[in-house]
């Protein structure tokens, strides 16, 4: 599962086989894991965060939208 960026508490990152999905981020922090869909920017699943995180974690992916979404086609590009 490829870590694409470390912000604060967080850890964003895909898994290896996310690929056939459509583009998305999944936010880690301790047990916590959400899924933040990228295009358009929405939550999937809030993964025990509470809603004033899901706010801050919202506000990261947004900063770093263009950075994920390079992440993403680079990894999944390469194992097509």
């Amino acid at each position: 599962m490829p870590s694409v960026l470390r912000i604060g508490p967080y850890r964003l990152f895909f898994y290896s086989s996310d690929g056939d999905e459509p583009l998305h981020i999944h936010v880690e922090r301790d047990n916590y894991i959400a899924k933040i869909w990228l295009d358009p920017i929405r939550l999937q699943k809030s993964g025990g965060f509470t809603r004033n995180e899901i706010t801050e974690i919202i506000k990261i992916v947004e900063k770093n939208k263009n950075k994920l979404t390079e992440k993403w086609n680079e990894f999944f590009s390469n194992r097509s």
